[in-house]
């Protein structure tokens, strides 16, 4: 298995492949990536192709998470479902090199006009960077992954603490080596966090997982920074819901949605 040494969280290859690397590595097992590398990774994809038609942005996209994405080397791949004057809709899909795809979105892209009509936005509904600690990432036994390529301050709640939280996030990687990041990529490799940041049952007794992630986005973020504003709830037969609002430090600017399923250990 390749795996990227790259200070990035991919190195782009050839033919829509990208290399990963251990940045990309999620808390839960070593051979598996967090969802928010690969979700803004499909993001960019569509992003990269919504730009021959530059007045399209994204302003929602639905994830499917079939089984784990490994860390190792990907393949993304696109597809148009929808193509209209002013909405369009676009699968992209990624896949390991020896198997099938193991994460898809489908992106709802909307055609934007800057000015055509009044903006209507609350101002910023968390605390600011200003208020807001660093804390410690839960124990994870292993030294690289997205816990250490990403930074994270906290104004409400903590890892081992249940229950809501609000947590400002910082990529400290490229999502792709050499590349620039993309203000919707802040957001995505954030937004998969909230079921982590804002759990409700005890890891070492419950096992919370989230197949699929929603998230509407009318406003790309500015800045390095995106918050989330995460909570959980539980149903007992075993179905949850991890719910989150995103914000920068101008003010809100989407919101994600994680289903769960919960289950003892």
């Amino acid at each position: 298995m390749t795996v990227s040494t790259a200070e990035a969280f991919y190195e782009r290859a050839a033919g829509g492949r990208f290399l990963s690397t251990r940045n990309t590595t999620g808390p839960w097992d070593p051979a598996s990536q967090h969802a928010g590398p690969p979700a803004a990774l499909l993001a960019l994809a569509v992003e990269e192709r919504a730009g021959r038609r530059g007045e399209f942005r994204i302003a929602r996209l639905t994830y499917e998470i079939m089984r784990p994405v490994p860390v190792a080397p990907v393949t993304v791949r696109t597809r148009v479902l929808r193509e209209g004057r002013s909405v369009e809709l676009v699968e992209a899909e990624l896949a390991p090199d020896d198997g099938p795809a193991v994460m898809r979105a489908t992106a709802l892209l909307l055609k934007a006009a800057p000015g055509s009509v009044p903006e209507v936005r609350p101002d910023p509904e968390v605390p600011g960077l200003e208020e807001a600690l660093g804390r410690e990432f839960f124990p994870v036994p292993w030294e690289q992954g997205y816990h250490t390529a990403m930074e994270l301050r906290f104004t409400a709640g903590s890892f081992l603490e249940l229950g809501p939280a609000t947590v400002w996030f910082r990529m400290r990687v490229p999502l792709v080596a050499g590349e620039g990041i993309t203000p919707l990529s802040r957001a995505l490799v954030a937004a998969d966090s909230g079921n982590g940041i804002s759990a409700t049952v005890d890891y070492s007794r419950y096992v919370f997982v989230n197949p699929d992630l929603t998230v509407g986005i009318d406003r790309h973020p500015e800045g390095e920074w995106v918050c989330l504003d995460a909570r959980t709830t539980i149903d007992a037969a075993g179905i949850g819901l991890a719910e989150a609002g995103l914000h920068d430090e101008k003010g809100p600017l989407g919101r994600s949605a994680q289903t769960l399923y919960v289950a003892p250990r």
